[in-house]
């Protein structure tokens, strides 16, 4: 699947982590995700384990292990599943496929872990982290963040409303293929532009824009909007998840 921004050496297993037991109970001789949905529960967890240890040194174990909880759920991942329209290369029994399962969460959850699993199989510990970050990256760090911890949107928000009655706006653009898009977002108060970023999303690229905008107005003195330079705009930092390594290689 392009979508997962890899290719398959074996190709066999991804059509297993397709496979749906509704599927191989219709055609006997296949077996289904069940197995690699076991291992890609594990695999999953200590990813984000590993990675929430390594990046927030800070967190106790409390903390960590509720943001972990956050994303390592059915819910996140049958999230990401419908994100990645995982629902459509499922192999699902004409009951199951009739009944509306491939939008059942349930399935999609398990059809997640299913394909790490396989990833982890087919290209080892580093093509697994390079899933699972590119899929949970920007839930991790909301997560990690905590309420109104690194929330730089309700931040500029709150103070735009409170300074100068009125709430910012974003605008985005994009550009590259649908597995590796990158995302731009300007922010603009009063119709002024006010912050620029870049993200793999567009909620990182605008908490990217949300940051230079709020760092800039809310210093000591608050700038008045609407008569500045509209060609002075502020510099533009990217707030991605660090990069994995595929990630700077194609970099």
């Amino acid at each position: 699947m392009e979508r997962l921004g890899r290719p398959f050496d074996d190709r066999e297993l991804l059509a297993r982590a397709m496979a749906h037991r509704s599927w191989c109970a219709e055609v006997p001789g296949n077996l289904s995700n069940e197995r690699l949905e076991f291992l890609g529960d594990a695999v999953l967890g200590l990813v984000v384990t590993d990675y929430l240890y390594r990046t927030y040194p800070d967190l106790p174990e409390g903390q960590l292990a509720q943001v972990r909880a956050s994303v390592v759920n059915a819910e996140a991942l049958a999230e990401v599943a419908e994100e990645i329209e995982l629902g459509a290369g499922l192999l699902l029994g004409k009951g199951e496929d009739a009944s509306g399962g491939r939008e059942k969460p349930s399935i999609l959850s398990d059809a997640m872990e299913a394909v790490i699993g396989a990833v982890y199989l087919d290209g080892g510990w580093d093509a697994a982290v390079d899933l699972v970050m590119g899929l949970l990256g920007e839930r991790i760090i909301e997560g990690a963040a905590g309420p109104g911890g690194h929330d730089f949107k309700t931040r500029l928000q709150e103070l735009c409303a409170r300074v100068y009655d009125e709430l910012p706006r974003y605008h985005h653009t994009s550009e590259g293929p649908d597995h590796a898009k990158r995302f731009s977002a300007t922010v603009t108060v009063k119709g002024e532009i006010v912050g620029q970023g870049e993200g793999r999303s567009k909620k990182q690229a605008e908490q990217a824009a949300a940051r230079v905008a709020w760092e800039r107005l809310s210093g000591a003195e608050l700038p008045t909007l609407g008569a500045s330079d509209p060609d002075s705009v502020p510099e533009t930092p990217v707030a991605d998840p660090p990069m994995t390594a595929a990630e700077e290689d194609d970099a």
